[in-house]
């Protein structure tokens, strides 16, 4: 079914523009588009933020009959569809929150030809009754988003994903489109298998977020570190992920205590209150969510300024995908990593319990990777597309190496200093311990072992804490020391700890980086635009999407309000131009935007 009664039937640039409210098409998404417009399957890889969601919305507008959406997340499917709604788009979806009778009215439109695009979860896709019931509906394309759930080798496997291949014993003449962010080639490869994609057009875009930038902190004291970051967020919408549900709620406790506009979110919180979170998360009412990896996927929220890691997390796939939450408009936005190298063997104590062999194998092979990007020295950017087989020579220029390489001294003398304690306290102790007697911490346990007698005790007092941190952890990587996590994490020194107590050389260290450089800008400095119009755009847009009751981004997202705010449009033709509004948009927003812009004009 056409939307727009004036739509060409073949032309998808008319429908972008008239529809979406775009005048180009992004690198890929017309091809992607003609290959679905021909009737091909096709396996879509684009970084998220990249436009996917275009790449099988424009073809369900161009095509006769009904485009099928197999999506994972119902808050995913509620904005969606609110958002195509307000773009005039006949779109619903079906799960268990839709009652009985409002899916029958969805059966008799979808009977009817009177629905474009209808979501639905993967395991109402693949029920008897379900399959009946379209059965006899003129559907046009299965659209798979989050592809990646299928495979055995992706990252966030799904049972019923895997199943999804019975669709096509069912609609074998119905083409497929699988559409996803992260998968490496294994990964792609059994995407093909597992859906029985005939010969696919793949297209496969830049991994690159350029507008991301990537920081990784060493982690000293990470509450405190957290707590300056998010100062100087001044409001700014954000994602902060931990590796454990007690320590999502600790520290949401604490951000809310410390007047931060601040929620948990994890898979032990019952579902009403996790739908709670998620939608005042989209409406702008809760800043910060701090969340396990429950929270996320299909996450359409495009103003997330930063996503910080309090922890390291398993892969460097789920890594690119929760970094990849923010910034989605395109405009800059930051990732942030807090990283001990001892929360390596502690992750790494989590694969045993993998029955699996291969699957386990697999799983701490993605580890190590994950861990080598956190312990490297080169342009974080590079490391990460080079994962993805995509090769950059020149470095970023947008990352903490980048922006502030790492600097070299000679570490021979804190090395000595720091080895001989170890050693003179009998090679029984953790980094903690051996750090207090360094800076000379009067402490009863100190006093106990009588180890404020010992000639390295205070031996380093005019170094920080963090330095002492820093200097231990790196003779770990060194090889000079070893630490036993099964005797409560001691350090033991290795036998190539002797030539540097000799001074057979001279040990080259990293000065550690007790402060981080945080580069702040203007999330929008791109446009030149009125920042107090913009402001009042931005209340304006709360009020109307409080009114329709949908998420604010569904009206106009920031990128557009700031082009308002640069261009100040005043009449019909020059609303148009601002990228991002479409005729729906114009008939339904444009004069309460333009009578504000024109009354803000007036004033001045």
């Amino acid at each position: 079914m056409n939307t727009l009664e004036n739509t060409p039937a073949n032309d998808p640039h008319t429908v972008l523009k008239d529809i979406f409210g775009y005048s180009t098409f992004r690198h890929g998404q017309l091809d992607i588009i003609q290959s679905s417009l021909a009737g091909q399957d096709t396996l879509v890889l684009l970084p998220t933020g990249g436009g996917k969601s275009l790449c099988y919305q424009v073809p369900a507008v161009l095509l006769p009959g009904v485009t099928l959406v197999i999506s994972p997340l119902i808050s995913l499917m509620q904005d969606q569809v609110a958002q195509l709604k307000a773009q005039g788009i006949a779109a619903e979806y079906i799960n268990n929150s839709v009652a009985w009778e409002q899916q029958r009215d969805i059966y008799d439109r979808l009977y009817n030809g009177d629905i474009t695009l209808l979501y639905v979860a993967p395991e109402k896709a693949l029920q008897r009754e379900f399959i009946d019931r379209i059965a006899g509906c003129h559907i046009s394309l299965f659209a798979i988003d989050e592809a990646h759930c299928v495979s055995h080798w992706g990252h966030d496997f799904r049972p019923h994903y895997f199943r999804l291949k019975e669709l096509r014993q069912y609609f074998p003449n119905v083409p497929m489109m699988a559409l996803t962010a992260t998968a490496d080639l294994a990964t792609r490869k059994d995407i093909v298998q597992q859906l029985g994609m005939y010969e696919p057009f793949i297209y496969t875009g830049s991994f690159d977020r350029p507008n991301i930038r990537y920081t990784i902190e060493e982690k000293f004291k990470p509450l405190s570190q957290l707590f300056r970051y998010l100062k100087e967020q001044k409001g700014q919408s954000g994602i902060i992920y931990c590796g454990s549900r007690k320590r999502v709620d600790d520290i949401a406790e604490r951000l809310i205590d410390a007047g931060f506009n601040a929620a948990g979110y994890h898979a032990g919180l019952d579902n009403d209150q996790r739908q709670f979170v998620q939608n005042r998360f989209a409406r702008d009412d809760i800043q910060i969510v701090v969340a396990t990896v429950a929270f996320g996927m299909g996450i359409n929220k495009p103003n997330v300024r930063f996503v910080v890691h309090y922890d390291i997390p398993k892969s460097v796939e789920a890594y690119y995908q929760e970094t990849g939450r923010a910034g989605r408009d395109g405009l800059a936005a930051e990732a942030v990593m807090y990283f001990d190298p001892a929360d390596i063997p502690r992750v790494r104590r989590f694969f045993e319990d993998i029955p699996d062999e291969q699957r386990r194998k697999v799983e701490e092979q993605r580890f190590q990777a994950m861990s080598s990007f956190a312990e490297a020295q080169t342009c974080r950017r590079q490391i990460l597309l080079n994962y993805f087989s995509e090769y950059q020579r020149e470095a970023c220029g947008n990352c903490d190496i980048c922006l502030n390489p790492p600097k070299q001294f000679d570490g021979t003398l804190v090395a000595q200093q720091a080895l001989s304690c170890v050693y003179r306290a009998e090679q029984r102790f953790g980094i903690g311990y051996i750090v207090d007697i360094l800076r000379g911490a009067n402490t009863a346990r100190i006093r106990e072992y009588n180890h404020h007698t010992l000639s390295t005790y205070g031996i380093g007092k005019e170094h920080s804490n963090e330095f002492w941190l820093s200097i231990l952890r790196q003779l770990i990587h060194h090889g000079l020391l070893n630490q036993d996590i099964t005797q409560g994490a001691t350090l033991r020194l290795t036998e190539a700890a002797r030539a540097v107590l000799k001074g057979e050389y001279v040990l080259q260290l990293a000065e550690p980086r007790l402060v981080a450089k945080h580069v702040y800008q203007d999330k929008l400095a791109q446009f030149n635009y009125d920042k107090k119009l913009f402001a009042k755009l931005r209340a304006l847009r709360k009020q109307l999407a409080d009114e329709d009751d949908v998420p604010p981004y569904v009206v106009f997202n920031d990128r557009t309000l700031a082009e308002m705010a640069q261009k100040t449009p005043t009449n019909d033709s020059e609303f148009l131009q601002v990228s991002g509004v479409g005729f729906t948009k114009l008939s339904k927003y444009g004069a309460p935007f333009m009578q504000l812009i024109r009354n803000y004009l007036e004033r001045d």
